[in-house]
């Protein structure tokens, strides 16, 4: 039994120790609170702080955002989506723009034509050799051939000229940059750098569709004659188009007016919600119509809201409520078109193109007395959620919100307004100034502004 007893001992004996140092270590942990390792603010102040590396992009996605972004951009700028099979080959506008000497109809149009309906002339697109000859009056602006060299050139902001072997223009396609692109006038007015996002309001869309040889289809499909079809058109104007003419088959308001709408910027739009003066739906929605129902590229579109005899007959008739085209050359391009797009930022109002004291004094007037914040909610100025409303509520008529789905009007943003004020506010122009614009809400909200206050907002108005 001693035996035993002393040659057990020595495990014993450690064991006793493990159990002792365990308790002396625990005694220590839960009483020594005069000592500690890291305080807790020190240790609150060390989780606050993040490591160097998850406070930058993850190498991949900085990559793979700039590929998305320039093949955005190329969309944006260049991608036609096979519309040249409608614009050219059915409509045949490439033979007005040529001209009869060079193989098309009409007397053809010369770039100083092209400038007057609004068109621009990316001047980052030209060889150098033809930006020295434009400077020194070498090049016959009066001269279609002229305006050939630049859709060679890739140099017509929206437009694609096709050209066959011999070098004649073959056909033409349009693209996004058209309407909603312009240029800084930095060479000339008309030609300069690409503001990609502005909308183009010196753009005459009625007049430069007026040109095409074949307006038959369009005519066959509305369900009028060609002349009935021109009137239309010509009812536009610079800076105006109607995306649901070839919808509803409405050319003109009640009142006799156009039932075309202004073309609205597409930059600052990351953040809202629905993208048209009426709704519709998103960006990306919009984005597929107009690519398939409006530029006529060959894509995949589908709204069953558009399959309504008594609201949309024309799109029943036709079918273009559910498109669907193969091989598809739109839905591909629409995620990164969507990325650029939503990359595109207001361009800070020009210095002293604005009283900045007055700015001071109606951003608080915004935001307060005037209740203009009430719906365009600073920083994105428009509406988290659903930014619609009934027309009632603005005190406007129903004619265009009654075109669309949801019979309403969206809370426009306000962000880069100064670059839009050609062409008048609201979605049809009907207010030519901001001052009208201070004097409608005035009245209909009986805000009771002075005159100064007035001024002050249309001030700020300017800065955004």
């Amino acid at each position: 039994m001693w035996i035993k007893f002393f040659r057990l001992r020595p495990t014993a004996i450690i064991l006793a120790s493990i159990l002792v140092l365990v308790a002396i270590s625990t005694f220590v942990f839960f009483n020594d609170e005069a000592k500690p390792t890291v305080s807790v603010g020190q240790l609150q102040e060390l989780l606050s702080r993040p490591a160097p590396e998850s406070a930058q992009l993850a190498p991949e996605l900085k990559k793979s955002m700039l590929e998305r972004l320039e093949k955005g951009q190329h969309t944006f700028r260049y991608d036609t989506f096979g519309d040249e099979a409608f614009w050219g080959d059915t409509l045949q506008l490439h033979r007005a723009i040529a001209g009869k000497k060079l193989g098309g109809v009409g007397p053809g149009v010369s770039p100083k034509e092209a400038l007057a309906v609004g068109l621009k002339v990316d001047v980052e697109a030209l060889p150098k050799n033809l930006v020295k000859d434009l400077k020194a009056g070498k090049v016959d602006l009066d001269d279609p051939a002229s305006t050939l060299v630049l859709l060679e050139n890739d140099a017509v902001v929206g437009l694609t000229g096709f050209f066959d072997k011999k070098g004649n223009l073959s056909s033409i396609g349009i693209q996004c940059a058209l309407c909603h692109s312009t240029v800084d006038d930095s060479f000339a007015p008309g030609i300069g750098k690409r503001l990609d996002g502005w909308a183009n309001r010196d753009l005459n869309v009625g007049a430069i569709i007026s040109l095409a040889p074949n307006l038959q289809v369009i005519a066959d499909r509305l369900g009028v004659d060609v002349a009935t079809v021109k009137k239309v058109l010509a009812s536009w104007g610079p800076g105006k188009y109607d995306a649901v003419l070839l919808m509803d088959g409405k050319g003109f308001a009640p009142d006799g007016k156009s039932a075309a709408v202004l073309l609205p910027p597409i930059f600052s739009l990351s953040g809202i919600n629905l993208h048209t003066w009426t709704g519709w739906g998103s960006l990306v929605h919009w984005n597929a119509y107009v690519a398939n129902t409006q530029m006529r590229g060959k894509g995949t579109f589908f709204d069953p809201r558009l399959n309504n005899p008594s609201k949309y007959p024309i799109a029943v008739k036709t079918g273009d409520w559910n498109i669907r085209n193969k091989p598809d050359l739109v839905t591909p391009k629409l995620a990164d078109l969507h990325v650029y797009q939503l990359a595109l930022i207001a361009p800070p109002a020009p210095k002293n193109s604005y009283d900045k004291k007055a700015a001071q004094r109606g951003e608080k007037l915004f935001n307060e007395k005037a209740m203009c914040a009430r719906c365009h909610i600073p920083p994105v100025f428009s509406e988290p959620g659903w930014n619609m409303h009934a027309p009632e509520e603005m005190g406007i008529d129903a004619f265009q919100a009654d075109r669309s789905p949801d019979n309403r009007y969206r809370t426009s943003p306000l962000n880069g307004l100064w670059t839009h004020q050609k062409g008048g506010f609201f979605h049809d122009g009907r207010f030519a100034d901001l001052k009208e614009v201070i004097e409608f809400y005035n009245t209909i909200f009986k805000l009771n502004l002075t005159d100064r206050e007035k001024n002050d907002l249309v001030e700020y108005l300017k800065s955004i």
